[in-house]
């Protein structure tokens, strides 16, 4: 009940001060707009005497002057024309005095025979040789004047024109009321003060109606920070901070009930081209938009919250079905919405992870759905579960890449050359790098190990720098018996989306003194597909250089054969998962020998990768593949290794009836390293 009564009273308290407070400004306030009108009217009432002596002097006074200087006097027509015009204007109380002096401002005419005696006016002066001066003025004429006094009027001077053609003459000097502009002034200043006086009391009524509702507001806006301490501004889905102690929650709970949860990162992909083309006004719509869709799907056990920008979280709390839920969740994001009138869709990327068996901290578990996220990202496989196997995040290979910084200054690594063979000629045409690390503690470390923790990076484009200067450097080192030999290097996805690549190569290209035809840059069909449209660009460029073009792994990926076209290739290499078993596998040599009849059509050499048997060298050969690289034909070797094994191999075509012989030969010379 004290609660109750003490409210009022409260609200009594605060109504009286806030009244009091706020009198003081309105007052002022009152003051200030009382004065700034008055100054408003009294510039209006000026600039209206100037615009009628203006019109005065043009329609009345000057059509009756003759045109000469009134210095001289007015003739009688003059002044007859004058009296009769004059009059009628004076009589109506338009205007209260008139005079018309001469260019010197002696007075030559007076509609009260006031002024013939004074001193000429300063302002009289002045408005013969400029424009029309006005200011406000008390008339108090003198012995002669029959005029009103005491009244205050506005004075204007307004230069007189006449004759042919029209040149100054003299100055009319006219009085107008101004008791009208001051009636006007005076029933502005009621009317402010009225609305002054309303505004004030509605204003005490509102803060009287305010200080009663303060308490009730008070606790609204309580209630109000606490919903947005938790919840996403733009959608109301739960955030950041309530999502943790969710997952939290879910967690302890399933672990207490031996049942297992399922957390879920989401990232939309090509988001950020909505904002850039659209605006983020419309980018902001479509998100409010998919968090309806998303809670209005979600079962009603489970949570979907946003995490910023265009990052969402799914906690389920049954994971029994946990890839089917999210993959219709994925289905929903991916529904094209119209906003403002525009169709529009994105596609999504989710990593999710089953709690306890992936993890039971939380931030652990969110870390590896959020590893899980980019590895659907980077497969294009739209949802991953977590894969410690495609972990490259964990402390030992962070570890791993902090080493890698020092190995490529320390010279650690080193780069090992594998052979491909021109089958027509049974000839090394070319030869592919293949970086190693020469680890002080682990020994002789393969790129697996250490190139995908590189280009999750930009510690890749150092590395990728290292293997292109190293490269062209030990293919200058073979000197003239090795002049038509290439090197090929592979490039990451990363390399692909740098805007300077193109200028780095050639700049190595010049710095070495390698021609760009002898440079085989690798791209896969994965790196190809991260951007399209700034890979085609580069590798224009490249080509535009003279650098030749491979694209490696043939087959693996999913590259649409519109790519084939537009790109500037100049040899397909056949991913070695088909070449290697074209003996038992029939499919397989089938798309072996597609892949080289299509890469003939569009003027390409075709390699095919991972031979290790005569028996697969023979059908490449049957099938027309250009080139071959595998064990068979040589494993990857140190540059000077290289250099005497193919000193040492024999020159010419491989021909039928020799070429299993030969290959023998080769492979027993091939260096098992």
């Amino acid at each position: 009940m004290r609660t109750s009564v003490g409210a009022p009273r409260s609200a009594v308290r605060l109504f009286l001060t806030s009244a009091a407070i706020s009198a003081v400004p309105v007052v002022l306030l009152g003051l200030v707009l009382a004065g700034n009108y008055r100054a408003q009217a009294t510039d209006r009432g000026l600039a209206q005497g100037r615009s009628e002596a203006v019109l005065v002097a043009r329609t009345t006074v000057q059509p009756v002057l003759a045109g000469s200087p009134l210095d001289r006097g007015l003739s009688p027509e003059e002044r007859a024309g004058l009296a009769r015009v004059v009059d009628r204007a004076v009589r109506g109380g338009d205007i209260l005095r008139l005079r018309v002096r001469g260019l010197e401002g002696r007075v030559v005419y007076s509609d009260d025979g006031s002024g013939f005696d004074q001193t000429p006016e300063a302002e009289a002066l002045r408005a013969a040789h400029s424009a029309v001066i006005t200011r406000l003025t008390r008339l108090n004429g003198d012995s002669n004047d029959t005029g009103p006094k005491g009244v205050t009027a506005v004075e204007t001077y307004q230069p007189l024109v006449a004759g042919t053609p029209a040149r100054p003459v003299g100055v009319l000097e006219m009085y107008l009321p101004y008791a009208p502009i001051s009636q006007d002034v005076t029933a502005g200043l009621h009317a402010l003060y009225r609305d002054l006086a309303v505004g004030l009391l509605l204003l005490y009524i509102a803060l009287f109606a305010i200080s009663v509702r303060m308490s009730r507001g008070l606790r609204r806006q309580v209630a109000l920070n606490a919903f947005m301490a938790e919840h996403d501004a733009l959608t109301n889905l739960p955030n950041r901070a309530l999502f943790h102690r969710r997952t939290e929650i879910a967690v302890t709970r399933a672990r207490r009930r031996k049942r297992s949860v399922a957390i879920a990162l989401v990232d939309l992909d090509r988001f950020k081209e909505v904002n850039d083309t659209l605006g983020h006004h419309n980018g902001d719509h479509f998100l409010v938009g998919l968090a309806e869709r998303l809670a209005a799907h979600a079962r009603p056990q489970d949570t979907v919250a946003r995490l910023g920008g265009d990052e969402f979280g799914i906690i389920l709390s049954d994971a029994s079905e946990a890839e089917e839920v999210l993959r219709g969740l994925r289905d929903i994001i991916e529904t094209e919405v119209e906003v403002n009138g525009l169709p529009l869709s994105v596609e999504a990327s989710i990593g999710f992870v089953i709690a306890p068996d992936d993890g039971t901290d939380v931030h652990t578990l969110l870390q590896r759905a959020d590893v899980a996220m980019y590895v659907a990202k980077a497969e294009h496989s739209g949802i991953a579960r977590y894969d410690k196997a495609k972990d490259h995040y964990d402390a030992g290979k962070l570890e791993l890449i902090a080493e890698l910084r020092h190995a490529i200054d320390d010279g650690q690594l080193l780069l090992h050359y594998q052979p491909k063979t021109a089958l027509a000629r049974g000839t090394i045409d070319a030869v592919e790098a293949l970086v190693r690390w020469q680890h002080p503690v682990h020994g002789l470390l393969y790129p697996d190990e250490f190139l995908p923790l590189a280009e999750q990076t930009d510690l890749i484009h150092r590395l990728s720098e290292w293997v292109l200067t190293t490269a062209l450097t030990d293919l200058k080192g073979f000197g003239p018996t090795a002049s038509d030999l290439a090197v090929a290097v592979n490039v990451s996805a990363r390399d692909l989306g740098r805007a300077d690549f193109a200028t780095k190569v050639a700049t190595v290209l010049a710095r070495t003194g390698v021609p760009p035809q002898r440079l085989i840059v690798e791209i896969t069909e994965t790196a190809l597909l991260v951007d399209p449209a700034r890979a085609v660009t580069l590798l224009q460029e490249l080509d535009r250089c003279g650098v030749r073009v491979s694209l490696d792994d043939f087959g693996r990926g999913q590259t649409s054969l519109s790519y084939l076209s537009a790109l500037p290739l100049h040899e397909l290499k056949i991913d070695q998962s088909f070449v290697g078993d074209m003996i038992e596998n029939s499919a397989h040599a089938a798309i072996v020998r597609s892949v080289v009849e299509l890469g003939h059509n569009l003027a390409l050499r075709v390699v095919g990768e991972g031979v290790e048997t005569p028996e697969v060298l023979t059908m490449l050969r049957e099938a027309g593949c250009d080139e071959a690289q595998g064990f068979l034909l040589g494993r990857p070797m140190p540059a000077d290794q290289l250099r005497r094994w193919m000193a040492t191999a024999a020159p010419g075509p491989v021909t039928e009836s020799d070429l299993e012989a030969v290959l023998a030969d080769a492979s027993a010379r091939s260096p098992n390293i």
